[in-house]
């Protein structure tokens, strides 16, 4: 009698422009170790900016499972794309990039095979997203001082030097004029105006390759908003340090609160753009409403899940 092993489909959508393995090898470990699971697998190498976003639209109803292999903006692709599905997919991320804050925060290594047992080893959990003007972000959006250093450093610096290719770039923006901003938020049914130097929303407490915020949780249906209003060289390194040993939610010149909404309106549009997860978001305006959506699921490894998830 001939038995029929029914295997579970899956999608690999590789960025081969993200971290510094040979991702053709690398895809194939990945294949082998889904096979060994019990999934089938499609390898689909993206070839230009946007690209995963038509990948996992084009997707048929019928996969089961759909992982990014890349940073932190192609896991970003992933998500947008999947959005815009009337059926959504069950995704996953193994993170390849510089930083890679969504997948520390996930609890994963630097080994990209390892952490794909420990996803498939691991549990299905619900993940809030947030939308800036209808851009969905996973993590962080971000404005202002340091906020645009990942966007900045050039992709060949990040393929040479990694991580410390953001460090010299960050220093390079530190030694920089920090310039204010006229903005007035509105947040849980309170309007406010001031001055500032930078402005976070958050859905994680990891960003940047640093641990800036606590007791982040991701399914919670709020996220986080974190601003400034320092300006000096003295401050910023005050506040560096305090990142280290204190809440930075507590340390003077920052500013922190919950919400589900948030209108931002500038004086005049910032010369820099909002960073999302690591890119550019598109547009250049003077008024931002940031919101929560629902809908995605991942499949995550147990480690960190108590932590992060209610």
């Amino acid at each position: 009698m001939m038995v029929v092993v029914i295997m579970k489909k899956s999608v690999l959508i590789c960025n081969p422009n993200s971290g510094k393995n040979n991702k053709d090898v690398l895809a194939h470990k990945c294949k082998n170790v889904l096979n060994e699971y019990g999934y089938s697998v499609d390898i689909m190498f993206t070839k230009y900016a946007g690209h995963a976003k038509k990948i996992i639209a084009d997707l048929p109803e019928t996969i089961d499972l759909v992982i990014s292999l890349g940073g932190d903006g192609t896991f970003n692709e992933v998500v947008t794309g999947n959005l815009k599905r009337k059926k959504k997919l069950l995704l996953t991320h193994i993170p390849l990039g510089t930083t890679n804050d969504l997948g520390a925060t996930f609890g994963m290594g630097k080994n990209p095979v390892n952490n794909l047992k420990m996803i498939l080893e691991g549990t299905v959990k619900d993940l809030d997203i947030c939308t800036i003007n209808d851009e969905p972000f996973v993590y962080v959006a971000g404005l202002g001082k340091f906020t645009d250093v990942a966007y900045d450093t050039p992709r060949k610096l990040k393929k040479n030097f990694g991580y410390l290719a953001y460090m010299i770039n960050a220093i390079k923006s530190f030694n920089q004029k920090t310039h204010l901003f006229e903005m007035s938020y509105t947040a849980n049914g309170e309007t406010y105006t001031g001055l500032y130097s930078f402005v976070l929303i958050c859905n994680a407490s990891r960003m940047g390759g640093l641990e800036i915020l606590q007791d982040v949780k991701m399914n919670d249906g709020k996220f986080e908003v974190l601003l400034s209003n320092i300006t000096t060289k003295k401050d910023i390194i005050r506040s560096l340090y305090l990142l280290k040993t204190s809440d930075i939610t507590k340390v003077p010149g920052f500013y922190f609160f919950r919400t589900d909404n948030l209108k931002i309106k500038l004086k005049e549009p910032p010369k820099k753009r909002f960073c999302i997860d690591g890119e550019m978001l598109k547009t250049r305006t003077t008024e931002y409403e940031i919101k929560i959506v629902k809908g995605i699921k991942m499949l995550l490894p147990n480690k960190e899940l108590d932590k992060i998830f209610i």
